[in-house]
C-alpha cells in the first residue's frame, strides 16, 4: 500500500513539474534577432535567428539555410541583453556572429521601448576632461555604443547646425566648434534623448550652476557656447545627427569629420573590451591625462577575429595567451587611441610604465600605481595593450586610424 501511494505521488509531483516547466516555457520571454556569421572555412555567410533568453541569459542559434538546430538552448557568459541591438556584434562560442535586423515585431517593441538612440557631442573646451565626462555619462546608465575624436572643417560644422543658419550666433558657433577636437558619440538607453537633455542641463552654463547644479553643464561647461557638450532634441534630430558622424553608407570625404591622429611621434594604446564593459573608460582616460599625456586620435572599434589576428600577429607562437588575447580584443568594443607627451622620443617608454607589467597580479605587486593594476584582472583581461617598441607605435596607430578607416 505504502509503494502505491509513493509511486502516485511521484507521478503526479513528475506531471506537476512538467505542467510548470511548460507553461514557463510559454510565458518565457524571447528575444529574436537575424545574425550573420562568416565561415572563413566555406568562404560564406551562414544566416540564423539568434534567439536570446533574459531569464537565464541563454543563446540558441538555427541555422536558416539548413532548416536546423544549429546550437542547442544553453548559457554563453559575455552575452547580455544589453548587447543584443541591429548592428552590433555578439561572440558565441569563439563565433561572431554581426546582428542584422529584429525577427519579429515583439522583440523590436521589447528592445527598442527600453533602448533608444541619442546623439552627443563633447565639444572643444570639454574635450581635455574627456574621461570625467565619461565617467558622468556612464554613472547616469547610458551606454556608449559609438565614439570617435574628430576636427571639423567650416563646411562640415556648417552642415551639421544648417537649422541655425542666419542666427546671429552661427558665424560664432562655426569658429567655436572648429577650433578644436570634438568626440561624438551615441549613447544608448532607456529614454536616451530626453534623459540625455537632462543630464546636459541648461545651454547657458551659467544658468545651469544655478538651476542644475550637477548638470554636465554645470559642472564642465564656461557660458553658453563653451558649455561642454551637446545633446539632440528629438529622436529624429538623434538619427540624423548619429548618421552625420557614423554613416551607414559611403558618403564624400568632404562631409566626412576626419581623424585627428598625427601619424608621428607617437605610441599605440587599446582599452579592451572587458575594460569598458566595467565602466573603466573614464578612468583610464583621467589617469592617462593626470599623467602628463595627451590622448589626440580615438575611436571605438569592433574588431573581427581576421583584423585580431592580424594586429596581434606578432604575439603567435610567442605567448601563450595569444588565442585567448585575439578572443578577448573581438569580444565587444575596444577603443583606440593615438598616445603623445611632451617628450617624443620618449613617449613609448613612458607609457608602457604608466601602463604595467602583462600580469595585472605582478602589476599588483611592482607597480601597485599602474593602469593595470588599477584595472587590469588577469593575463589576458589586463585592461590595456600598448605598443612594445617605439617603432611599433606609429605603425599600430596608422593600422586603427588610417588602414581600418
Amino acid at each position: 500500500m505504502g509503494n502505491k501511494v509513493f509511486l502516485v505521488a511521484l507521478v503526479v509531483a513528475l506531471v506537476a513539474a512538467m505542467l510548470n516547466n511548460y507553461l514557463r516555457s510559454k510565458s518565457e520571454t524571447r528575444l529574436i534577432f537575424h545574425a550573420e556569421w562568416y565561415d572563413p572555412v566555406s568562404a560564406t555567410v551562414k544566416k540564423f535567428h539568434l534567439s536570446f533568453f533574459p531569464r537565464d541569459k541563454s543563446v540558441e542559434m538555427y541555422d536558416l539555410r539548413a532548416h536546423r538546430l544549429f546550437l542547442k538552448r544553453m548559457v554563453v557568459h559575455g552575452v547580455e541583453e544589453r548587447d543584443l541591438y541591429p548592428g552590433n556584434t555578439v561572440v558565441i562560442l569563439s563565433r561572431q556572429l554581426k546582428i542584422t535586423d529584429f525577427a519579429d515585431a515583439s522583440t523590436r517593441d521589447l528592445v527598442t521601448s527600453s533602448r533608444q538612440r541619442t546623439f552627443a557631442m563633447i565639444k572643444p573646451d570639454a574635450v581635455p576632461r574627456l574621461g570625467e565626462i565619461l565617467d558622468f555619462i556612464q554613472s547616469r546608465e547610458f551606454e556608449i555604443t559609438q565614439m570617435k575624436m574628430v576636427r571639423l572643417n567650416r563646411k562640415q560644422a556648417a552642415t551639421f547646425y544648417k537649422e541655425h543658419e542666419g542666427r546671429p550666433f552661427f558665424e560664432g558657433l562655426l569658429e567655436y566648434i572648429t577650433s578644436g577636437s570634438v568626440v561624438a558619440m551615441e549613447l544608448t538607453g532607456r529614454d536616451a534623448v530626453r534623459r540625455w537633455r537632462r543630464v546636459l542641463g541648461p545651454t547657458d552654463s551659467g544658468v545651469a550652476k544655478q538651476d542644475a547644479p550637477d548638470s554636465v553643464r554645470a559642472v564642465f561647461g564656461t557660458d553658453k557656447q563653451a558649455n561642454a557638450a551637446h545633446g539632440s532634441d528629438s529622436d529624429l534630430s538623434a538619427t540624423r545627427e548619429i548618421e552625420f558622424f557614423f554613416p551607414s553608407s559611403k558618403i564624400k570625404d568632404d562631409l566626412l569629420p576626419q581623424t585627428t591622429a598625427k601619424l608621428t611621434n607617437n605610441t599605440c594604446c587599446i582599452i579592451k573590451p572587458h575594460a569598458i564593459t566595467a565602466g573603466h573608460m573614464g578612468g583610464i582616460l583621467k589617469a592617462i591625462k593626470d599623467e602628463g599625456f595627451e590622448v589626440t586620435a580615438l575611436q571605438m572599434f569592433r574588431m573581427d577575429k581576421v583584423q585580431a589576428e592580424e594586429f596581434l600577429e606578432v604575439y603567435k607562437g610567442v605567448v601563450a595567451e595569444y588565442p585567448g588575447m585575439v578572443q578577448q580584443l573581438m569580444s565587444g568594443p575596444c577603443v583606440a587611441m593615438e598616445v603623445i607627451s611632451s617628450h617624443e622620443d620618449q613617449t613609448p617608454t613612458r607609457f608602457r610604465e604608466l601602463v604595467g607589467p602583462t600580469d595585472p597580479a605582478v602589476a599588483r605587486e611592482l607597480r601597485p600605481n599602474s593602469l593595470r593594476a588599477k584595472f587590469g584582472e588577469d593575463r589576458v583581461k589586463n585592461a590595456l595593450h600598448c605598443s612594445d617598441l617605439p617603432e611599433d607605435g606609429p605603425l599600430e596607430v596608422e593600422y586603427f586610424f588610417k588602414i581600418l578607416q
